[in-house]
């Protein structure tokens, strides 16, 4: 990955690779497969917040439907056509859309491409420590082991191979 330098301080955001993948267990990293991030913060050294360019091919979610303790976040799309699915049902996205979700808010939250065509948005959040995130329609959980996060089940159960 570049970063940034003196004599060059912008850069494309096509030049940051892109990252496929989940730390998630399958079932739940299939429905995240078509996701790709360009980690545009990490190519700052930006560490107070991050800032992700992510590409969803047709059917690709976002992440699981999830809330943060600690974390605001905010969605901003680029291009494309995405679903917004929170606890208060589904709303479509279109280029120029903004929504935010400020720390400690319930209201469980990701996108997903219904549509035929790509989308891209920009994702940012802050990155706070001691944040937890919440998955209410999945039996999925970060929690604290040992002094590291581990995936479980809800009832504290390791996944196998997480």
């Amino acid at each position: 990955m570049r970063t940034m330098t003196t004599s060059q301080p912008a850069l494309n955001a096509a030049d940051v690779e892109g990252q496929r993948g989940t730390p998630f267990p399958s079932p739940f990293a299939d429905r995240m497969r078509g996701r790709e991030k360009r980690r545009l913060g990490d190519a700052f050294g930006i560490a107070q917040f991050g800032v992700n360019q992510v590409k969803l091919e047709p059917g690709a979610e976002s992440a699981l439907r999830h809330w943060h303790t600690l974390e605001d976040e905010i969605i901003y799309v680029l291009s494309g056509q995405l679903s917004l699915i929170t606890d208060d049902g589904e709303q479509v996205l279109r280029s120029g859309s903004v929504i935010g979700f400020p720390a400690g808010s319930s209201n469980a939250h990701h996108l997903v491409n219904r549509s035929s065509e790509a989308a891209e948005f920009l994702e940012i959040g802050s990155r706070i420590e001691a944040d937890n995130a919440y998955y209410p329609d999945d039996d999925i959980a970060w929690v604290e082991v040992d002094g590291k996060w581990a995936l479980t089940h809800k009832d504290g159960t390791p996944y196998q191979g997480a």
